[in-house]
């Protein structure tokens, strides 16, 4: 269907998707701040997922008890358990929880820099897909890089690796996002 009102046309014309925009500038602020302390980046990171742990345990538990029958019951709530009790842990001690959670983190990163080369590849005729390219091969190689060093650099390397992650992401998002909507995928 050939767009025919000329407002529908200008508007299809300009920029691109201004959230996209505005994420990706975030993405790239908070990067270069990670880069920057890459130890507060760590702690905070790690303090982080373990309240995730300790809020996911509590709605699995509550959700347990809206469960039928003892076996579901029972099994959902150990599970919650496990969850609160992972949190616990992570937030009693930091270091551990960074050791930890830089493991998961490079295997994370590899994993997102792998579906980001397989991304970037289906968009290729989009104009800037070189840097969804750049970014997911940059991702694969960070994720072999911590896995090598792993637990030895665990305190700085995971928020220095998620500032990475995080610019290159945002460098992304705002050059796919800025581009002209009819050029977009």
């Amino acid at each position: 269907m050939k767009v025919t009102d000329p407002e529908a046309r200008n508007r299809e014309r300009s920029g691109g998707s201004g959230t996209g925009i505005v994420v990706g500038v975030l993405l790239v602020i908070l990067g270069l701040i990670a880069i920057a302390r890459p130890v507060y980046a760590t702690i905070a990171s790690t303090l982080v997922f373990g309240w995730l742990f300790i809020f996911a345990g509590i709605a699995q538990i509550v959700y347990a008890f809206g469960s039928r029958g003892a076996g579901q019951v029972i099994w959902k709530v150990l599970l919650g358990i496990l969850y609160l009790g992972a949190g616990i842990i992570v937030l009693s001690n930091v270091l551990s929880g960074a050791i930890a959670l830089t493991l998961i983190l490079g295997v994370t990163i590899f994993v997102q820099g792998a579906i980001q080369v397989i991304l970037a590849f289906a968009i290729r005729p989009a104009r800037n897909w070189v840097w969804v390219l750049v970014s997911g091969i940059l991702g694969i190689i960070l994720g072999i890089f911590i896995w090598s060093e792993w637990p030895f650099n665990a305190v700085w390397l995971i928020g220095l690796w998620v500032g990475i992650s995080l610019l290159f992401n945002g460098i992304w998002m705002i050059s796919l996002s800025s581009l002209p909507r009819s050029t977009q995928p």
